[in-house]
């Protein structure tokens, strides 16, 4: 059952199911793709699906650019820590933070849009560029497509809105690689924290951290099977310890200033 794989738990259930919850929960990264194309056809349904998803006030902030050219994708592979699977996918979407589109439309009304140099702004692009790419993801897997998200497409942001003729006032996000899964690749569905430690009824309760001895076992059982070290906890220490650990991006907030996303 995909929710006893999803907590890694044999005792995990669910009493409601639906096919859209079914995808959810068999979700996995994908980072091996066959060598089946993705279409024009496929690609307008998941930009209609992240289309459906919430955006403030109707705001819309955010853009995509479809990149399939083999050396662009080479290009960004380089800037992105140099992961193979952003090459091989047949698709690659760079998600755009893109606040620069209401202000031409400012530009061409003459009319102030302040708003937008102030962080909360800036958050709002993030946010529902993520809504969207969310969306878009439950639709390709509707569609027998896989995909991977691709944080480190922030390491060298200026570099990539360079590559992809970004306007000002605009960021890329993250990737998304997309693609048929190969039946070959050795991954499965990796095991999340249980509901105790993230759900919290009316208050938070920090007490609900107990949880997390058990996770940090069924963790490292699930990542030795791949051949990876360590359980949650430790993880997350590394990832978090400091600049050191952020690939380039603890300049983000610089950076964004120089793209035009002032973020006050």
């Amino acid at each position: 059952m995909p929710v006893t794989a999803r907590y890694g738990d044999p005792t995990a259930t669910l009493s409601v199911a639906s096919d859209v919850l079914s995808l959810q929960l068999a979700h996995r990264s994908v980072r091996k793709f066959g060598p089946r194309e993705v279409t024009d056809d496929e690609l307008a349904a998941l930009i209609a699906a992240a289309q459906s998803a919430p955006t403030s006030s109707n705001l819309q902030p955010w853009s995509v650019v479809a990149v399939r050219d083999p050396g662009r994708k080479a290009r960004l592979a380089a800037l992105a820590g140099h992961q193979a699977f952003i090459e091989q996918a047949p698709l690659f979407l760079v998600w755009i933070a893109d606040l620069g589109r209401a202000r031409r439309l400012a530009e061409r009304a003459g009319a102030p849009v302040a708003a937008t140099d102030y962080l909360e702004t800036t958050i709002i692009g993030f946010v529902d560029t993520a809504l969207a790419a969310q969306n878009a993801v439950v639709a390709a897997a509707s569609l027998g497509l896989g995909t991977v998200f691709v944080g480190a497409i922030r390491n060298q942001p200026e570099q990539v809105a360079a590559e992809l003729k970004l306007p000002p006032h605009t960021v890329a996000t993250f990737g998304l690689a997309v693609g048929t899964p190969d039946p070959t690749e050795h991954a499965g569905i990796k095991p999340r924290l249980p509901q105790g430690a993230v759900l919290h009824r009316e208050q938070y309760d920090a007490a609900a951290d107990a949880h997390i001895a058990a996770y940090d076992e069924r963790l490292a059982a699930y990542n030795s099977r791949f051949g990876l070290p360590g359980n949650w906890s430790k993880r997350v220490l590394a990832r978090l310890r400091g600049p050191e650990s952020m690939a380039g991006r603890h300049r983000l907030r610089q950076t964004l200033g120089r793209l035009g996303l002032l973020s006050r």
